[in-house]
Parts: structure tokens; C-alpha cells; sequence
């Protein structure tokens, strides 16, 4: 079938430029549930009249369903995206520019969807949506499953599907609280995924940062010790990967540690640790929660982040980041990773 459609491609070259695009269109249906026309056109960067045209090829097909809510997708629609997925991936040059960035990096797998978050909300979405599918690929009974908080890592509950598929799912915060918004907290998101998965969850109502004595007499708290318990015990952690001064803003972080943070060179930020440009954890903020020498004995590590503002972030997170990390991200920051690498002696 491959060598077929190859055959395909090259006597109809625009073949696979029509194939992708009528993928993206039906794929942004997917994912906005009801879009007009004119949005549609100005996400994807089409005319009105090419989204007229596609729209109604789309629904003569059977594919898409249009109504005065906008375009919605049909169950064939959505068949047709899982069937040619890994199509569209290979056409489009990300698998060859996964299996790169993974080689680079030095980790087991990298994940690229289309589209830069900075600027893309649906590719925020794709992020998740890919995030959750590949969770729902690698799950078995009994795991303890920790996550991170932040907007991405949340919003990877919208697409786990309801399921009473696996038994005995411990789903745990994999730190205190970061931000003020309660909805983008790790216990909020344990939650959400436990309810989602017919699973168990437990919170860890704790500030993001300690001082050495709170630190120190907390540690020796009975449901502490559970939670570290659980943390030696975890199979899967979820977490995302944060630019060093978005992340300390974000923890509302004082004027000196700000200092401290900007003298140590940070660049990135994961689990609490601040990492310089070689990779090194040059700073941390005390907290309860996953620590990094912990990391290495994690069955899988999946880590989220998009954007071209993150690729800096992201080459300095992984110069240290166990091998058996998957990553998830988009070609904004896949590119510009690419790009940054390829400038590097």
C-alpha cells in the first residue's frame, strides 16, 4: 500500500500537499468541536474561498457534518485521521525529523506535532492530545502514575478517554503547588486524570517552596514519608519543561533569589531544579515532591513542552535528562532546537 501511494505521489506530486492539507482542516475540526469558516480559514491561514472549497469536499465525503455551529467531525472523519496518521507524519518530514531530534537529544522518543504553541492554540491542544494517547499506550494495571502541574499537563485530562480498562491507577502530585491558579496545580490534575481513568489519587497540600526548618521538620510528617514512599514507587511521571524566569515569576520567587537564579546562569527549569545552558542543576528550591536522582529509576518519563520560546529550555533540560525521557512538542520547537544544535561546534 506504502510503495503504491509512493507511486502515487510521484506521478501526482500535489497528491501529498492536498493530503495534508484537507488532514490539518479535518484535524482542527477535531479539535475545536464546531468552528466557523472564517475562524478555520484564519487558524489555518487559507482564503475563504479554499476553505469553501475544502469544506464541501470534506462533507460530500461524509467526513464532516456543517450546521449553524460550525463543522464538526464524523465518526469517519475521525477513522480517517487515525488511518492515515503515520502517513501524513512521514509526507511531511516529522518522523525523519523525530527520529534527528531523539538521536540529539539522547533519549528513546520524540513526538512532533504540526504548528508552534507560541502562537497556536490548537497546537497547544495537539500537544496534549498526543501527550494522552501515547499515556494510554504504555498503561498497565497497578501503576502509580506522578504529574507536574502547568496549562499543558492539565489539559491532557480533555483527551484521555473515560475508562475502566485498567485496574488498581495511582495517580499522585508530583510536587507542592505552583501559581496561584488551583486549576493548574499537580493535585488538581491528579484528580482529573484519576476521574478520568477510574483510578485513586492523593494530594500533596504543600507550599512550592520551604524554608530549611519547615523543610526538614515536614520531611518527618507521616503522610510525607507516604508520599516519598509513593515517589520510590512511581512508574510513569508527566511533567513539563519551563524557561528558569518564567518558572520563578510563576513561583512569585523574591529579588534575591531572582539574583541567585540569573548568577547561576539558569536557563530551564523541571522538578523544582534549575538547569544551566551545560545542563547542570545549578539551583533548587526546597520542596516535597519527585527529586532528580530519582528520575533514573522511572520505567517511563513523558515530557510536554511546545513552542520556539521553549527550544532553549529544552536543549538545556535534556543535556541531563535520563534516556528513557519521551518527548512531546511541536515543530516550533523542534525547528528551532534543530536549528540552534546544527550552530553548536
Amino acid at each position: 500500500m506504502e510503495s503504491f501511494l509512493a507511486a502515487q505521489v510521484k506521478l501526482i506530486p500535489e497528491m501529498s500537499t492536498l493530503l495534508q492539507k484537507r488532514y490539518s482542516i479535518l484535524q482542527t475540526i477535531q479539535l475545536t468541536k464546531g468552528i466557523g469558516r472564517r475562524v478555520l480559514g484564519e487558524q489555518l491561514g487559507l482564503t475563504e474561498r479554499d476553505i469553501r472549497k475544502e469544506i464541501d469536499a470534506l462533507r460530500n465525503q461524509g467526513l464532516i457534518d456543517v450546521s449553524r455551529d460550525g463543522a464538526a467531525i464524523t465518526p469517519e472523519g475521525t477513522q480517517v485521521l487515525i488511518e492515515l496518521k503515520e502517513l501524513v507524519r512521514e509526507w511531511s518530514g516529522r518522523l525523519q525529523k523525530e527520529q534527528q531530534l531523539a538521536k540529539k537529544l539522547g533519549i528513546k522518543e520524540v513526538i512532533i506535532v504540526p504548528g508552534n504553541a507560541d502562537h497556536d492554540e490548537n497546537t497547544q491542544m495537539l500537544l496534549s492530545q498526543e501527550a494522552a494517547k501515547y499515556l494510554e499506550s504504555i498503561l498497565t494495571d497497578d501503576k502509580v502514575i506522578a504529574v507536574t502541574g502547568g496549562t499543558t499537563i492539565a489539559s491532557i485530562s480533555n483527551f484521555i478517554h473515560d475508562t475502566t480498562k485498567w485496574k488498581n491507577l495511582m495517580f499522585i502530585a508530583a510536587r507542592g503547588g505552583v501559581g496561584k491558579d488551583v486549576r493548574l496545580q499537580a493535585n488538581t490534575i491528579a484528580s482529573l486524570f484519576s476521574d478520568k481513568m477510574n483510578g485513586s489519587y492523593r494530594t500533596l497540600y504543600m507550599p512550592d517552596s520551604l524554608s530549611e526548618d519547615a523543610y526538614t521538620t515536614m520531611k518527618k510528617e507521616p503522610f510525607i514519608q507516604e508520599m516519598m514512599d509513593l515517589y520510590e514507587r512511581t512508574n510513569i511521571i508527566i511533567h513539563g519543561i519551563g524557561d528558569a524566569f518564567e518558572m520563578a515569576r510563576r513561583r512569585n520567587s523574591n529579588d534575591e533569589e531572582m539574583q541567585l537564579i540569573k548568577e547561576a546562569g539558569s536557563v530551564s527549569e523541571a522538578f523544582g531544579y534549575y538547569f544551566n545552558d551545560a545542563g547542570e542543576a545549578v539551583h533548587r528550591i526546597r520542596t516535597i515532591g519527585v527529586q532528580l536522582k530519582q528520575l533514573m529509576n522511572i520505567e517511563y518519563l513523558l515530557a510536554v513542552a511546545g513552542g520556539t520560546a521553549k527550544a532553549k529550555a529544552l536543549i538545556s533540560y535534556f543535556k541531563q535528562a535520563p534516556a528513557q525521557t519521551v518527548l512531546v512538542t511541536d515543530e516550533g520547537a523542534a525547528n528551532e532546537i534543530l536549528h540552534i544544535l546544527s550552530q553548536t561546534p
